[in-house]
Parts: structure tokens; C-alpha cells; sequence
């Protein structure tokens, strides 16, 4: 028929625009059982203000080209940076499970935590180290993993995040 967008029967749009919008959106969560893409970034920052203090979780969820598939921030309660940074990288490990990709790099501003969740340096503090053993048990889940210690510059995104829940937290 002359006028009737083709694809409107597919996607059960009239406007096409406003079906193909619908249609990335869908396309876009994550299905139980197959992946959405073999290739994956996750993004983490802890920030505390005192160490002990205030502290929050950033992460950031990329594609291989560094699009921004998810984005999210967590309030934590009062703990020191390190933890903050461990529970960062727990709760982001959580959240990119479900996409089961085939290659997931996780980079981290926090050059400790990326030596001692990559066996380099010893973790010493009692806290870290149950957070320590749930950081490994959760990267050993990924067929092809790589924990990364990236630039703050590099992590801007997660950083703004966790402060975003700090300033939140703050006023309310």
C-alpha cells in the first residue's frame, strides 16, 4: 500500500521513527540467555569524602566503542575509599553479568585495587579482604577477563556517578 510505512506491522508503530526508536530501546537490554555483545567495559569508582566517610559507587557499563550501554550509582554508607572502590567494582561485576559477554575489560582508577584484585600486591586490610575474594570469585565467571588501572581522566564518567550519588545522599 502507498503511504503505509512498511515496517509498521513489525514493530506495531505508526510512526516509523517513534518504531525504530522502540525497537533500540528493546534492543538494547540484556537477554538471559544469549549475549548482547561479545565485547564489553565496565567502568567503576568509589569515592569517599573522610576516609573513613561518605561513600558511593559509579559505574559504567561501555560497548567496544565506548558507548554508554548502562549507567548507575549506588550510596554506600560510611566506609574508606578502598572498600568504597571494592564495592564499586563488586556491584558493576553484578550488573554485567547478565549480558554474559565473551571479553569484559574493567578498568579502575584505583591503582591498589587493580594490583591486589590482580594478585600483585597482598591485601592486608581484614575489610578488603572478604571484598577482595568476592571481586575474584565474580571476574572468574567471565570466559576472557582484564582488570586494568586506567588515567582518573580515563574514568570520568563513574567518577561523576559516585559523586552525583554523594551530592544526592547530601540533600536528602
Amino acid at each position: 500500500m502507498r503511504g503505509v510505512p512498511r515496517h509498521r506491522h513489525l514493530v506495531g508503530h505508526a510512526d516509523p521513527a517513534q518504531g525504530r526508536r522502540a525497537r533500540a530501546v528493546r534492543e538494547l537490554r540484556p537477554h538471559p540467555r544469549r549475549q548482547l555483545t561479545k565485547f564489553l567495559r565496565l567502568r567503576t569508582d568509589g569515592a569517599s569524602r573522610g576516609n573513613p566517610g561518605p561513600a558511593a559507587a559509579g559505574i559504567v557499563i561501555e560497548d567496544e566503542e565506548g558507548m554508554k550501554l548502562k549507567a548507575m550509582h549506588r550510596w554506600l554508607g560510611v566506609m574508606t575509599n578502598n572498600e568504597a572502590e571494592y564495592h564499586a567494582l563488586i556491584d558493576g561485576l553484578k550488573a554485567v553479568e547478565s549480558w554474559k559477554p565473551d571479553t569484559l575489560e574493567v578498568c579502575l582508577d584505583s591503582k591498589l585495587i587493580v594490583e591486589q584484585v590482580n594478585g600483585g600486591y597482598r591485601v592486608k586490610e581484614e575489610r578488603l579482604k572478604t571484598l577482595n575474594a568476592r571481586a575474584k570469585e565474580l571476574l572468574a565467571s567471565f570466559p576472557d577477563v582484564k582488570v586494568k588501572h586506567v588515567a582518573r581522566e580515563q574514568n570520568k564518567r563513574a567518577d561523576y556517578l559516585a559523586n552525583q550519588a554523594l551530592d544526592e545522599h547530601g540533600k536528602g
